[in-house]
């Protein structure tokens, strides 16, 4: 039987984490650039920005991510999980990784006291939307996107 954990991401473990996150942005059809990668990896391992990350790892392998923060809330005023990144190797989707990381995320969000985790996801990302649809409830609200000006 296959041995999964959950991790904190650890500087250790960058060139796992580089190939994983690259799939991730070729998922979305996103150019990375050594600059933003440089920046994300500084991001999830400093205390100045609230960003950080968890990763699956599967008999010794990163084989999952999931970068995550605190997000305040104004109407409620708390503050809330947010999900930013996650993704998970094709190869792994079957031992239910991404289920375990929103699972651990839930746990966070409990640890923290945030009342929820607050995330987004391509109306097209059918595969992934089937395992949100499962763990969580799907919000009302549109997301939109303005340019600056």
């Amino acid at each position: 039987m296959a041995n999964l954990e959950i991790i904190p991401l650890e500087k250790g473990h960058y060139d796992e984490w580089l190939a994983l996150y690259k799939g991730y942005a070729d998922h979305y059809q996103v150019e990375l650039t050594q600059y933003g990668v440089a920046q994300t990896w500084e991001w999830l391992h400093t205390d100045v920005s609230p960003v950080t990350g968890i990763v699956a790892v599967l008999d010794g392998k990163l084989v999952g991510l999931a970068h995550y923060r605190a997000m305040p809330s104004p109407l409620r005023g708390v503050e809330v999980g947010f999900l930013d990144d996650m993704f998970v190797s094709h190869a792994s989707r079957v031992a239910k990784v991404g289920e375990k990381l929103l699972n651990h995320l839930a746990e966070i969000c409990t640890q923290n006291g945030w009342p929820i985790m607050r995330w987004i996801t391509r109306d097209n990302n059918y595969r992934a939307r089937s395992l949100y649809d499962r763990v969580a409830v799907k919000a009302d609200w549109n997301t939109y996107e303005m340019m600056p000006r």
